[in-house]
């Protein structure tokens, strides 16, 4: 009999563009915070899909509302009203700072939308400044214009020259931020935790110090919350922490629970946009935009961004144990429920392998860095089961 694991991995590298390492198991289903391959094996998920399934798996409310909405209407497109649409847009505003919302399908193309927001706002207000700032160790996509302003040249090198326009600087540097503003620069872009490089967290004074000096010079603070945003870090909104707002910030991920869909958000000062400047097919579908209101919902009823901060605060203790015991991780970082740890040895592709067959997924981000983004709904026991799988995985490299 042939193993159907291993025609699946040659249908792939058959016929799919050489983009992934992919990790050796085919998955088939999900209920919760655990997934099933197709030999019926099951994983505790604490990635998520890469932050995406913040309801974890096949959640009913959102099951429900998919399979009903489906049923109904998946497409029109943006010349005409729908209900999801609108319904989702207020929910957004009602529980951020930002007064207008545009929809696209992903963090990438949230960002690309931000980034043109910013180059209008710089022709209509700056003698026509275009600059943008961002900050080394950043994530923003991979189309051209986000990797230009992603702050990590091993995304960039294959596809120079760059587009012009942005400028990377260290992070958490306010002084380098300060120097780097002139009158070419039109906005800031960045994320308050960083999540591809690693979970890297911007400090207080930080954000605090961009959002003045942003007022100072009046240009666009706009935050990057694709993967902060909806309840990650232990706050609806990765930058309530701070005690300040920004102008513009960007959604995806989390925000359909799966579904893929992305949000640019703004407030009035920066919705500079008129009618024909920006658009999507689809972009705010009633399928997606229904899927993000009962992802919404479901987070604000249940209270899972107050999880994400218990459950988050839990695993940390729980690393810095396993840390004082064992003495191979060198640095432990989170912010809700996103947290990473670094190790002495260039083994974190080696723990994630360990793992993986012990029932556990896990995400290394570099050599010696893993990184853990699990669903919303975690509790005690699904994070003691993890902290015991990844000592275990630690002492087996």
């Amino acid at each position: 009999m042939v193993d159907q694991k291993v025609a699946w991995a040659d249908l792939e590298r058959k016929y799919y563009m050489r983009t992934f390492n992919r990790l050796p198991v085919v998955l088939t289903r999900g209920q919760g915070a655990r997934v099933w391959d197709d030999s019926g094996k099951s994983y505790l998920d604490f990635v998520a899909g890469i932050a995406v399934n913040a309801l974890g798996h096949a959640h009913p409310d959102l099951v429900r509302t998919i399979s009903d909405q489906a049923a109904k209407l998946i497409h029109v497109s943006n010349l005409y009203y729908s209900t999801p649409q609108l319904e989702l847009a207020e929910l957004l505003i009602l529980n951020t700072c930002g007064d207008r919302v545009f929809y696209v399908n992903s963090g990438a193309e949230a960002n690309e939308t931000a980034i043109k927001l910013a180059r209008k706002y710089g022709k209509m207000n700056l003698n026509g400044a275009f600059g943008i700032i961002t900050v080394t160790g950043s994530f923003h996509g991979r189309t051209m214009a986000t990797i230009a302003a992603t702050g990590q040249e091993k995304f960039q090198k294959p596809f120079t020259p760059m587009l012009d326009g942005f400028i990377t600087i260290p992070f958490n540097d306010l002084a380098a931020m300060r120097a780097a503003v002139d009158s070419n620069t039109c906005a800031v872009l960045l994320e308050v935790v960083q999540g591809e490089s690693g979970v890297h967290i911007a400090t207080n004074e930080y954000i605090a110090g961009i959002r003045a000096l942003c007022d100072e010079k009046g240009i666009l603070f706009m935050l990057d919350e694709v993967q902060t945003g909806i309840g990650r870090t232990g706050t609806f909104m990765g930058y309530e922490p701070y005690g300040v707002t920004p102008d513009v910030f960007t959604l995806a991920k989390a925000l359909g629970g799966g579904v893929p869909i992305g949000a640019c958000v703004a407030t009035e000062k920066a919705s500079v946009f008129a009618p024909s400047d920006h658009g999507s097919t689809f972009g705010g579908n009633p399928l997606a935009c229904a899927a993000g209101v009962t992802t919404v919902r479901v987070i604000l009823r249940d209270r899972l961004h107050e999880n994400a901060r218990n459950m988050g605060a839990h695993f940390v203790d729980r690393l810095r144990d396993l840390q004082t015991r064992v003495g191979r991780i060198t640095e432990i970082r989170g912010r809700g429920l996103m947290v990473a740890f670094d190790l002495d040895a260039d083994v974190a592709p080696q723990i994630t392998q360990q793992a993986l067959s012990r029932g556990l997924i896990l995400n290394a981000t570099g050599s010696r860095t893993v990184r853990m983004v699990p669903p919303l709904i975690i509790n005690r026991g699904d994070v003691d089961e993890a902290m015991a799988i990844i000592e275990a995985s630690i002492a087996a490299v």
